[in-house]
């Protein structure tokens, strides 16, 4: 059974060695990818010094380097890890356990549950975090403990059916859902973090990335939970037609006159934008349950074509 250790690098000459030793320590028989993200600093050279197998993708942005993982590498068990030190390659060997012996599809190194709270000196950050994690588990109906983790294991079954969207560190946000709504099946694991250390520095930019997250859920929860979606919409249009529509029904019983004929055509305008969108969630909820069963058609045929 084979195992692929996945590291995505932008620009970790201080700390790669360092997490390449550690992988090998841990998973002697695994092989070991980094990847290249247009390293302008001695991260690929070092790597590939001590003993990573190191390939290259041009494409800026973490999405886009675990799409290209995906695709071009196969094997039984993928262990996915950051390549700036901050996770301890000790998850590594009960993560693949799960995954090879225990049918579990995604295994999630749960960072919040642990040290990162502690560790982590960026208070931007830990809100983000918590930010995250609470959107998904209510907007999707789940527990999951940390959303944004670098430290995972998958499945083959995984990473041959999961159609990557995002382009940069939304990528977390995207694999989570997609576990979730497919029934696949999750393990979480507390996992150890320690903050980068000196000369390391991080590439997430605290606003705009986290802005692109905010978005990729509410795109995932029109995508995928279109009903929820529209439904809302639809329903805040409709009470927001009857918050203008009842001062004027009582002064008509009061007074016999309609005078606000302009309101009333806005508020006809919110009500058929309200009915409307309820049908669109209705109908894409029908395609998309079609979808889900395709999906699972596919998961079929992709397990019984197993070597």
């Amino acid at each position: 059974m084979k195992t692929a250790v996945l590291i995505p690098c932008y620009n970790e000459e201080s700390t790669i060695e360092a997490v390449v030793k550690d992988f090998q320590k841990e998973l002697p028989d695994a092989d070991i990818y980094v990847f290249d993200n247009n390293c302008t600093d001695d991260t690929a050279r070092i790597a590939r010094e001590a003993g990573a197998i190191v390939r290259k993708e041009e494409r800026q942005g973490k999405g886009n380097v675990i799409r290209t993982m995906f695709r071009t590498i196969d094997a039984d068990c993928y262990i996915m890890a950051d390549g700036d030190d901050t996770y301890p390659a000790s998850f590594a060997p009960a993560f693949r356990d799960m995954i090879l012996n225990e049918n579990v599809d995604m295994v999630i190194g749960d960072r919040l549950s642990s040290t990162y709270f502690s560790e982590n000196k960026r208070p931007f950050h830990n809100f983000g975090n918590r930010l995250v994690r609470d959107l998904i588990n209510s907007l999707f109906d789940s527990d999951i403990r940390d959303i944004m983790t670098g430290a995972r294991a998958f499945s083959r079954d995984f990473v041959k059916s999961f159609a990557i969207m995002s382009e940069g560190f939304e990528i977390e946000t995207e694999m989570t859902v997609f576990a979730l709504e497919n029934r696949m099946n999750i393990r979480e694991i507390p996992v150890e973090y320690r903050d980068r250390k000196e000369g390391s520095s991080s590439k997430l930019n605290t606003f705009s990335d986290g802005f692109k997250v905010i978005k990729t859920i509410f795109a995932l929860l029109r995508d995928l939970r279109p009903m929820r979606f529209f439904g809302w919409l639809g329903g805040m249009s409709i009470l927001l037609g009857l918050g203008f529509f009842i001062p004027i029904i009582i002064e008509y019983i009061n007074t016999g006159k309609v005078p606000r004929f302009p309101t009333l055509i806005v508020i006809s305008a919110t009500w058929i934008i309200g009915i409307i969108s309820i049908f669109c969630g209705l109908i894409l909820t029908v395609i998309k349950n079609q979808s889900r069963a395709e999906f699972e058609r596919f998961l079929n045929l992709l397990h019984d074509r197993r070597p």
